[in-house]
């Protein structure tokens, strides 16, 4: 008679629509580890309580209350392994990690020191110049005559704080433009970054690269972005700069991936490097363009990936590979196998049902 296997309690927040939340839970169900999923969200529309075994309502990361939350989710479940699903609750898991972990949950998170420096670009970016890697031209900007002062257009301006999915991304071509986007954005914000606009819209990876938790490289993978599609483009507009090598079009790419999936070595390679110069533990996303054939860092995410899903689909399943070595002390081999090929992505509808989900505060 068979035996089913006993289910490893996991939890996963943020899994509305969206949000790396959603992509780690789609991860574990294609997974053979069968898990038994607590998932948790601060909205009750969110299309994927209705995908988990067990939903919660959880207060904003913000709340004092979250943490005390979170904690008495897990002990009701027995849950072995937490998964954060937005970049606010990863901020909060990190600063309180030790109480985490303190009550034997395995936190798949990087060292504070990798997450703070890669939440910040301009931070990213110095640390990376510093380490000897390449990355376009670039400056921190508080005020006109910092924007000025780099002399490199086009170029690309964002927050360097936030802005996820390039949200307040924009693409200065001339003098002007960068003058007016510049009062924008200060408008807005303390200070932003602007970078060289680098390679062409064919030239774009992103990179995941997966360390163990004690920093020994497991494996890496590259999506070679579709990035002119609308659903994955941000941003798109006539190259009227002059510079010829960087294609008739100068395009942003939005949150949403897909593209040819595969090794891609000669650019995964030096992304391998650039995890273990920064000491990254666990998942790594790096996003680059790979010009006159050096690979050109412009951003990186120190989580799992909006990719996280894609990638599963080919057998690099970085949240179950992870609870598998460090919760199943199971041996994973150094570069295992997975496939190659093409992913697309499409907008997909969900009916959520009129019902009551649990508000995990009254676990308190």
């Amino acid at each position: 008679m068979n035996v089913r296997p006993q289910r490893i309690p996991v939890m996963v927040t943020g899994v509305g629509g969206g949000s790396h939340g959603e992509q780690i839970l789609k991860a574990l169900r294609m997974a053979s580890t069968a898990y038994e999923i607590v998932g948790c969200d601060m909205s009750p529309v969110s299309s994927g309580l209705a995908a988990v075994d067990h939903p919660y309502l959880l207060p904003p990361a913000g709340d004092p209350d979250y943490l005390p939350v979170v904690l008495a989710v897990c002990r009701k479940h027995g849950v072995r392994a937490l998964f954060h699903g937005s970049e606010p609750e990863l901020k909060v898991m990190s600063a309180r990690r030790d109480e985490i972990r303190a009550v034997g949950i395995f936190l798949p998170i990087n060292p504070p020191e990798v997450i703070a420096t890669c939440m910040d670009k301009v931070r990213t970016m110095e640390r990376l110049e510093a380490l000897g890697f390449c990355v376009p031209a670039f400056r921190r900007v508080h005020s006109l005559d910092d924007a000025l002062s780099l002399n490199v257009l086009p170029a690309v301006i964002k927050p360097s704080v936030g802005g996820g999915g390039s949200a307040h991304t924009m693409i200065v071509q001339t003098e002007g433009e960068l003058l007016c986007a510049t009062r924008q954005m200060l408008a807005v914000f303390p200070e932003f970054i602007i970078q060289a606009y680098v390679g062409t819209v064919d030239q774009e990876y992103t990179v995941g690269v997966l360390s163990d938790m004690d920093g020994d490289l497991l494996n890496s993978i590259a999506v070679k972005r579709f990035i002119m599609s609308s659903l994955s483009n941000s941003l798109k507009t006539p190259n009227r700069s002059g510079k010829v090598a960087l294609g008739p079009t100068l395009a942003i790419s939005s949150g949403v991936s897909q593209g040819e999936i595969g090794p891609y070595p000669e650019v995964a390679r030096p992304c391998e490097d650039l995890a273990k110069a920064l000491g990254a533990r666990g998942p790594l996303n790096i996003q680059c363009r790979l010009v006159d054939g050096k690979v050109h860092v412009f951003e990186i995410n120190p989580r799992f990936s909006g990719t996280t899903s894609l990638r599963a689909m080919v057998g690099f399943n970085e949240p179950d590979v992870l609870v598998r070595k460090h919760v199943l002390n199971e041996a994973i081999p150094f570069r295992f196998s997975y496939r190659s090929g093409v992913i697309t992505r499409a907008l997909a509808e969900t009916l959520v049902e009129k019902r009551r989900f649990p508000d995990a505060r009254g676990l308190l």
